[in-house]
């Protein structure tokens, strides 16, 4: 007689590895499919500065990242795959048969969704902020990073600060400074009213030690400033240098200037912890911080909504519709993602509960789905 614990170990390693290559097959499948349309459309802006090599080095820069992205729709399609072809050769009647219960075999295909799990946190945490950046710098021609918002913005009682870029080492680029002067409005109200009386545009600037003062402060290169007057009139002056002082600390200004999406978890994490040392808070980064946090939860939930599919007759419905259904769902989880994140931004709700939210849905109905499917 066979011993159970053998049997089980058997069936156990034929369900991961089933589940495994249909997940890696379906993953992969995806982003081949995204990368080529993505090429595709990087055609149309190929032009002297910007060759056909130069846009299959940008799509290439950019698959750790659509990698990241497609996990989880490629686990659940690649979930209900494994499982269904197990379902089309009776394969998981016969285990049910002999005493295995549902839950055990999605826990064995939750073991080889865990690892591409594990891959999707390194890829965001030390892949994907380094390619974007290449990627960028090939689609721009220059190392700059900006967010969505054009970089970082810091307004003062006397300025306001806009920087494009900046590296680890507190070097900047694309630095733009109004200079303002409150001046008495001449109204009844007798109200003060800031008043724009220079302008500066910098290409660089660099964290340095004043040259005459013991201040420390940033001395620009490459400077245009804008002198408004009272009356109207202006002046232009191009100056080699200038010296300023800015309300950034040069160790964590380029936490700053990087997109959401460009930035590691540990980033993010200490994005957050600069903003709350003055009481500031950034939701588009508090949102990119619990989706890449709990992606591993939005897999392993999705993996069980895949499983409630196969369970069940398979004459009802075949596989390959219930891949098509596996396939929309996942896209739906995706949009709902994506929804709740900008109701977050734009009510304020605690951006844990709203990306909380889908994944505890779809991981209850994939069970209740599981234990009530006939």
């Amino acid at each position: 007689m066979t011993n159970p614990l053998f049997k089980n170990a058997i069936l156990k390693h034929y369900v991961r590895k089933q589940a495994f290559f249909a997940i890696l097959g379906a993953i992969v499948g995806l982003l081949l499919l995204k990368l080529l349309f993505d090429y595709l459309a990087e055609i149309e802006d190929v032009s002297d500065t910007y060759s056909y090599f130069d846009a299959f080095k940008y799509i290439a820069l950019t698959a750790p990242e659509a990698l990241q992205q497609y996990m989880p729709i490629g686990a659940l399609v690649g979930a209900v795959i494994g499982l269904g072809l197990l379902a089309n050769n009776s394969e998981l009647t016969v285990m049910q048969a002999s005493g295995l219960s549902r839950f055990r075999i999605v826990a064995w295909v939750l073991e080889p969704a865990l690892l591409f799990v594990i891959t999707g946190v390194l890829l965001s945490q030390f892949i994907i902020p380094q390619t974007n950046s290449l990627a960028h710098q090939i689609k721009n021609k220059q190392p700059i990073v900006s967010s969505s918002l054009n970089g970082y913005w810091e307004k003062t009682a006397s300025q306001i600060v806009n920087i494009g870029y900046a590296d680890t080492k507190g070097v900047l680029q694309n630095i733009k400074i109004w200079q303002l002067d409150n001046a008495q409005n001449n109204s009844s109200d007798n109200t003060n009213h800031n008043q724009i009386r220079h302008i500066i545009t910098a290409q660089s600037g660099q964290f340095v030690n004043h040259a005459n003062a013991t201040q420390q402060g940033w001395q620009l290169q490459n400077v245009q400033q804008m002198t408004i007057r009272p009356d109207g009139t202006s002046e232009l002056k191009h100056l080699p240098q200038f010296f300023t002082q800015l309300p950034i600390e040069p160790s964590s200004i380029y936490l700053l200037t990087l997109r959401p999406d460009d930035m590691s978890l540990t980033n993010l994490a200490e994005h957050r912890q600069l903003l709350g040392k003055d009481g500031r808070r950034s939701l588009p980064h508090e949102v990119a911080f619990w989706r890449k946090t709990l992606s591993p939860l939005a897999v392993l939930s999705l993996v069980l909504i895949a499983c409630s599919f196969v369970f069940g007759s398979m004459r009802s419905q075949s596989l390959g519709f219930r891949i098509v259904v596996a396939l929309l769902i996942g896209l739906l989880f995706s949009y709902i993602q994506d929804l709740v994140g900008f109701i977050s931004l734009s009510t304020g709700f605690s951006p844990f509960i709203m990306v909380m939210l889908p994944i505890i849905i779809s991981a209850l109905l994939g069970i209740y789905l599981i234990k009530t499917k006939n």
